[in-house]
């Protein structure tokens, strides 16, 4: 079996061209492959599309790429903290398709499981099953692109929308621990994303903090398991960043 352990994230990233879709962990700041999305940067793909709960924030996370204007769509469910994201949303340069953030978690893990589409309640009556959303504005700030409508059906008595799964050609995720064979685990709230978003890759890259041995993690304690692990890229402890820092003024003793 060939080693899925790479030794730097240039090398783990290969393969990435112009176009390719991929997807992405990570919630916010937290437990984001902030070195594979550099090494992506490095790299020169463009054109990319990119499913991701959201685009982190200006110049750090997915936001390096899209500063950089390397992506051509992104598919999320929240874009709130990148001035940059809505710039190019709003002047027609970026193509987004916004979903409701567990569909979106269901649409990645469906897509891992072979599961071509589900049903849903959420965002039924809504421009989400009726279609409408822009997707894409054009230069003069009309919808250039605007989303269908989906086929919605009742089960007893209630309706439910038909969502569509998702799967990558390549999958960006990072783990706090993993063994050569990709078996990977999270740190607590990185778990977020990071396992969706890894099952619904079809070449899955992590990067990790600590590399072990097969046998060395508890069976019982892997969050992810090796079968959607292609490509393993030990980076170290990560430079946690903090999206917003907020201190309380001190108070004056009594």
């Amino acid at each position: 079996m060939a080693s899925k352990v790479y030794a730097s994230t240039a090398e783990a990233v290969a393969g990435i061209a112009d176009g390719a879709t991929i997807a992405v962990g990570g919630f916010g700041l937290c437990g984001i492959p902030d070195q594979l999305i550099a090494a992506v940067a490095e790299s020169g793909a463009r054109d990319l599309e990119v499913f991701s709960n959201n685009c982190g924030i200006d110049g750090v996370g997915l936001g390096l790429l899209l500063n950089l204007g390397r992506i051509r769509r992104v598919t999320a469910s929240y874009v709130g903290e990148n001035k940059e994201f809505a710039r190019q949303y709003l002047s027609g340069e970026l193509e987004v398709e916004l979903t409701p953030q567990g569909t979106l978690a269901e649409r990645l893990r469906a897509g891992g499981a072979g599961i071509p589409a589900f049903y849903t309640p959420a965002g039924v009556g809504s421009p989400v099953s009726d279609g409408g959303l822009p997707w894409r504005y054009g230069a003069d700030g009309s919808v250039a692109v605007s989303s269908p409508p989906k086929e919605v059906r009742e089960f007893n008595g209630k309706r439910y929308v038909l969502e569509e799964s998702i799967n990558a050609d390549f999958a960006l995720v990072h783990a706090k621990r993993a063994d050569t064979l990709g078996n990977l685990v999270f740190n607590k709230t990185a778990m977020n994303f990071n396992p969706l978003a890894a099952m619904a890759g079809r070449i899955t890259i992590a990067q990790v903090e600590e590399l072990v041995e097969p046998g060395e993690i508890d069976p019982g304690a892997v969050h992810l398991a090796g079968v959607f692990v292609q490509r393993i890229v030990h980076t170290g402890p990560q430079d946690k960043m903090i999206e917003k820092r907020t201190v309380r003024e001190p108070q004056e003793a009594n």
